[in-house]
């Protein structure tokens, strides 16, 4: 498992078994627009696939923040579902996430992440993504 702690407490880990999932269902299924209306199933299903990355609040524990990365572990990943609780926003949380992402991630050889953002573009630049060139990137999506 790979954790990190800022000066100012907050802590981010790795560790499944400390993703608070009701409070992250609550999250994606009623507040975040890529997610609305997810099933806890299909959540549960999603985050069982991926490396968590949960923010814990420095005075009790408590989850602010989630993240999930879809990866080989060897050359690729995806960045997704990545939310910051309201009341934690504005301290930095959502552009730390992303760089111990891209860390981590370095760590295993993983030269590319991907991810997709209609309004946090800034957030992600910070730590060095970069848009990507749209004719590079195809998408199926089912249903639509």
């Amino acid at each position: 498992m790979f954790s990190l702690t800022r000066p100012d407490g907050y802590q981010l880990s790795t560790d499944p078994e400390r993703i608070d999932r009701d409070r992250v269902h609550h999250w994606l299924s009623t507040d975040a627009y890529w997610a609305l209306g997810r099933s806890r199933e299909t959540t549960e299903r999603a985050f069982a696939g991926s490396i968590p990355y949960g923010v814990y609040r420095p005075e009790d524990g408590a989850q602010v923040a989630v993240g999930r990365v879809v990866t080989d572990r060897a050359t690729f990943g995806w960045l997704c579902d990545v939310y910051v609780a309201p009341e934690a926003r504005g301290r930095g949380l959502g552009t730390w996430l992303a760089g111990a992402v891209r860390d981590h991630l370095a760590g295993f050889g993983v030269r590319r992440i991907a991810l997709t953002t209609l309004d946090a573009h800034g957030v992600y630049a910070k730590v060095g993504f970069t848009p990507a060139p749209p004719q590079q990137w195809m998408a199926w999506v089912n249903g639509r």
